[in-house]
């Protein structure tokens, strides 16, 4: 089971928790368990507080969304591609991107709030 402090750290299985394995992802397509989202605008690798950017293009009208490290299930090199463990509703549905907010705390705990345990959009690995 996942938990709260797990949210903003790369999953073992992503291939990015491993810093001699770390791959700048910008770019990369990104697929919710439905279906394609968007592409990577930004990843960072900062301990324990780490999370992706994903320009969703026209599936939400070119909206930006976060998402934390946690909720990357993997990361497939040869074909670009970023999958999250969400649908594209719990994405859809997180606190909304604020450009001058996302790198606030207060930001990084609604968001939190949101897809950590105990959250409307929290699923359990």
């Amino acid at each position: 089971m996942a938990t709260a402090s797990d949210l903003w750290t790369y999953r073992t299985e992503s291939g990015l928790a491993d810093s001699a394995l770390r791959r700048d992802i910008s770019g990369f397509g990104v697929e919710a368990l439905d279906g394609s989202i968007g592409k990577i605008d930004e990843a960072t690798y900062e301990v324990s507080s780490s999370y992706a950017v994903v320009d969703t293009g026209p599936w939400i009208f070119g909206k930006k969304v976060m998402l934390p490290a946690g909720v990357i299930d993997r990361v497939d090199l040869n074909d670009e591609k970023v999958y999250v463990h969400r649908t594209k509703d719990e994405i859809k549905n997180a606190p909304e991107f604020v450009e001058d907010d996302y790198r606030e705390a207060g930001y990084r705990e609604r968001l939190g709030g949101y897809y950590g345990p105990g959250g409307s959009g929290y699923r359990d690995w």
